[in-house]
């Protein structure tokens, strides 16, 4: 990795664009790991080297995301994403989206750290005035990191998401710029 990639940074992360040579590490794996997309909507479907490129290349050129490899500062290794996707520059806002690939990083407090700096970025950088994610009604984790993250829970959809043969509720977060972060 280079260094002059960095576009985001944080005292433990590097957060750098998602490029093509991503795909010669693990990050081909993850969305076929059943395992780390439990709780999401990735895994329905097999993600195959072509199709990645795909999304790579239209995170690239998108005016509507910003896609970010999570890159840990001491080894240099690509270990998740974090983006703002769906940002609608008319009403301000845009989801967050996370995905934490290598699960050895799982419940250590990275999204955490790198979520603080992304929405900081939104709030005065992009001049967003909401950020917002969803999360099925089973995923603890996720909901901790949103109410941690400063978020509201907004609402709840009703069995909106299927998951292994079950409906679950989806529940929606928000928060929005309050200019003191």
């Amino acid at each position: 990795m280079n260094i002059k990639d960095t576009f985001l940074e944080t005292e433990n992360f590097i957060l750098r664009p998602l490029m093509i040579a991503d795909l010669e590490g693990n990050y081909k794996y993850w969305l076929n790991n059943q395992k780390i997309v439990e709780f999401s909507t990735h895994g329905r479907f097999p993600q195959t080297i072509v199709t990645l490129r795909g999304y790579i290349e239209n995170t690239i050129s998108a005016k509507n995301q910003i896609i970010l490899a999570i890159v840990d500062r001491v080894n240099l290794q690509h270990i998740g994403n974090i983006g703002l996707q769906n940002i609608n520059w008319i009403d301000s806002n845009a989801e967050i989206a996370f995905l934490l690939g290598e699960e050895q990083y799982w419940g250590k407090g990275v999204m955490y750290e790198v979520a603080l700096t992304l929405i900081k970025h939104a709030f005065e950088k992009l001049n967003l005035h909401r950020v917002y994610c969803g999360t099925s009604s089973n995923h603890l984790s996720m909901q901790k990191l949103a109410i941690k993250l400063g978020m509201c829970k907004e609402g709840v959809r009703k069995e909106a998401l299927f998951f292994n043969g079950q409906y679950f509720d989806e529940i929606e977060y928000g928060i929005v710029n309050d200019r003191n972060l």
